[in-house]
């Protein structure tokens, strides 16, 4: 018997379902690991230290980071997903795009520079490898097979950037008031304010260059979980 485009929309929805909530299981475990080793003082795997200080300040710089950030939109986006697959709107979509594209920088940024720089043991390394090699590679494998597409608008990558340029904001704000950062490319206490800076829109073209190609790839490559068609999107 053939298989009808009906059944195979089914099967894709299924799929896509079980994806995106495998993702979300990965990703919650991986926080309540590194909060559990927060509060006890073990090790942090966005920076390989051990946590030190009051529990509040420690929670504030584990929030601070954007790889925990990436993973919360991540997390709550792929919940959303494994519930209803076909989820849209507007306020959805730049979440979306913001999770998507913070999490695939995540995983660039550590694969380049980060990696070599921290030693992450015992559960730290676990979190590590929810939050820096599952993630963004799963989200986006996601993303390309079961979309759902079309989603993103070129408006929707504009107010995608919301949210980055704040946390560049508000990172060298609290760096100056604490004198803490959450990277080292970007500690103005150890390379300057010059270079962190350039840092800075080094990582915001890099964005800017995956958003564009993001946007793209949802105009133009099919997925197996159809969304709406891009005049309706306008």
């Amino acid at each position: 018997m053939a298989v009808t485009v009906e059944q195979k929309q089914s099967t894709g929805v299924r799929v896509a379902r079980a994806w995106y909530g495998t993702i979300a299981v990965i990703v919650a475990i991986a926080l309540v690991i590194q909060i559990v080793l927060i509060f006890t003082g073990g090790q942090d795997a966005n920076s390989g230290s051990n946590a030190t200080g009051p529990i509040g300040t420690r929670l504030v710089r584990l929030f601070s980071f954007f790889t925990i950030q990436s993973n919360l939109f991540v997390l709550g986006t792929s919940i959303a997903l494994a519930l209803s697959v076909h989820r849209d709107g507007r306020v959805w979509q730049v979440l979306r795009m913001d999770a998507l594209l913070g999490i695939i920088i995540t995983g660039l940024v550590y694969e380049t520079v980060l990696a070599r720089l921290v030693d992450p043991q015992g559960w730290a390394l676990v979190a590590t490898i929810g939050f820096h090699y599952i993630a963004p590679w799963a989200t986006l494998i996601g993303w390309l097979i079961f979309g759902p597409r079309p989603r993103i608008a070129w408006r929707t990558t504009l107010l995608a950037f919301i949210w980055p340029v704040l946390w560049l904001v508000y990172t060298f704000v609290h760096g100056a008031v604490t004198g803490w950062y959450p990277y080292p490319f970007l500690d103005v206490s150890e390379i300057g304010l010059t270079a962190s800076i350039v840092n800075s829109l080094v990582v915001l073209a890099i964005g800017i260059v995956l958003a564009i190609i993001l946007t793209l790839i949802d105009h133009r490559l099919p997925s197996l979980v159809r969304g709406r068609t891009p005049e309706r999107r306008a």
